[in-house]
């Protein structure tokens, strides 16, 4: 971080903690008051104080913290106006202005609607669908039960028209709102304090539009008085949302784990165990409303279909990764030690009765280039030697890094064929490598130990061992190459420096 950017992280500072319980505090002894009272000019006054507290505070939050996208606090700000209006005609205008306050309460829920997708955009996942299937899922169980419990009911027991479609819009929405809270849920983290708070809003929105809904369809009765307490909560709490310094982070793209997420592994399972409840009550649904229902349980079932597909897909995909991450060599990409080992094995009927040759290769001058340019050019030198090594090699050939500047290559050769491979492995590096210091050269030393035609359980150590002796023995005289048989022919003394070394590189350090 430069010290230019230094105090534009520092700058948004918000309100105390025990402001926070005032604002709140003070929130909820007017909507006690409002609900002591049960009068329309004290539902008035508390729903003017209360709206008018959280424009100033977004207001305040706005020009204290300076967010990147100020427009959907504004669309927020809008709303709580449009709500507080068809709120307000709904209570006092006693149908008389009907149905102009759905109309505002509709372009309410328009104004957050729009504000949720402009925060949320930023955070969708290219390329995984994963939360977004999610989402649709728990709207979808969402949807199915307000179709049985709300949305049937309201539209029986209502008057057709305009008013038995208005009445069913509000479940429709929210069952939207809450797919777009679940989405927001699924992305957002535990120090997004504003978030949550707006999350607790839009959830207190949710519930007092359900008791509207129940009330609606007759299956009980509130009371206006009960029913306004919600939407006064939310508007508190957003309020102390945009008085929160991580008010800034809303709207600004981050990277998102959409694969560890308990919150919507448990939405889900809610909105499945709701959804399982409706056939217990789908005995009296009329003909439309079965047809509705068995559609939204269809576009539910395959949801779940794909969903489960997708999972499985992603843990063997995932199973995949890590078998090859245990295998492989990061740097290089070349199959490990580990992975060397058990080829014999793995190959086993393959192989098994065929001559088998262990090719071990040994850069030269290696260490001199890692101390000179330094281990991120020692890297990029062995992650290009690798890349030469397994384009000379067959594609049936077990390529593997051994360790540091090692390699070895084990192929179902002869003697004959393993010289000519090696040769070839040689002349891989006759070119100077052209690194990001400048051009290179550097050469190898190879040996080889050789096996005639046995059963699968040649010992893969023992041709290590002995590939390794030969290539110390051609890395000091020079040779490029030389064979395990040769190295019997060389002066004692020798001889013991060899296997001294060789038992060095069998060691497991790497």
């Amino acid at each position: 971080m430069t010290p230019s950017e230094q105090p534009q992280t520092s700058r948004p500072r918000g309100i105390g903690s025990g402001w926070y319980a005032v604002l709140l505090g003070g929130s909820a002894a007017a909507i006690a008051v409002h609900l002591a009272l049960d009068s329309h000019v004290a539902a008035f006054v508390t729903m003017t104080i209360i709206v008018g507290a959280t424009l100033a505070m977004i207001a305040v939050g706005v020009r204290t913290h300076r967010p990147a996208h100020p427009l959907p606090w504004y669309l927020l700000s809008g709303s709580a106006m449009l709500f507080a209006t068809g709120t307000t005609l709904r209570d006092i205008g006693d149908h008389t202005v009907h149905p102009l306050d759905d109309a505002f309460t509709l372009l309410g829920y328009l104004g957050v609607g729009l504000a949720a997708l402009i925060w949320l955009w930023p955070r969708q996942v290219h390329g995984d669908y994963d939360l977004l299937l999610d989402s649709a899922l728990i709207g979808l169980g969402a949807l199915l039960a307000s179709w049985t419990f709300l949305i049937s009911p309201i539209l029986q027991s209502t008057a057709t028209g305009l008013d038995a479609l208005l009445a069913a819009t509000y479940p429709v929405l929210d069952a939207l709102l809450l797919t777009l809270v679940a989405h927001s849920m699924a992305t957002s983290t535990r120090a997004e304090t504003s978030l949550w708070l707006l999350h607790a809003g839009l959830v207190a929105v949710l519930l007092g539009d359900l008791g509207y809904s129940l009330e609606t369809a007759g299956a009980t009765v509130f009371g206006r008085e009960v029913l306004l307490a919600p939407l006064l909560a939310a508007y508190a709490t957003v309020g102390a949302a945009a008085l929160h310094p991580t008010m800034t982070a809303l709207g600004t793209p981050r990277r998102i784990h959409p694969h560890h997420s308990r919150q919507r592994a448990s939405l889900i399972a809610i909105a499945l165990i709701v959804a399982s409840l409706v056939p217990v009550v789908g005995s009296s649904l009329r003909p439309l409303d079965r047809v509705v229902v068995s559609s939204l349980f269809g576009l539910l079932l395959i949801g779940m279909l794909v969903r489960s597909e997708r999972a499985i897909v992603r843990s063997a995909r995932s199973e995949r990764r890590a078998q090859y991450q245990a295998d492989h060599d990061i740097l290089t990409g070349l199959l490990n030690r580990a992975a060397l080992l058990r080829a014999l094995r793995q190959r086993g009927e393959q192989w098994a009765e065929q001559p088998i040759s262990l090719l071990f290769i040994d850069l030269d001058g290696f260490k001199r280039v890692n101390d000179s340019y330094g281990h991120a050019v020692g890297d990029e030198l062995i992650s290009t030697a690798a890349g030469r090594i397994r384009r000379v090699a067959r594609h049936e050939d077990v390529v593997t890094r051994y360790g540091g500047d090692e390699f070895v290559v084990l192929a179902r050769l002869a003697r004959p064929e393993a010289a000519v491979l090696a040769e070839r492995l040689l002349g891989a590096f006759v070119r100077p490598f052209g690194l990001s210091a400048g051009e290179i050269p550097i050469t190898a030393s190879v040996g080889v130990a050789c096996a005639g035609p046995r059963s699968s359980d040649t010992d893969v150590h023992g041709l290590l061992r002995d590939a390794d002796a030969a290539m110390y023995h051609a890395k000091q005289y020079s040779l490029g190459y030389a064979f395990h048989d040769d190295v019997r022919h060389t002066p004692p003394g020798t001889e013991r420096r060899i296997w001294r070394t060789a038992a060095r590189s069998a060691s497991p350090a790497v």
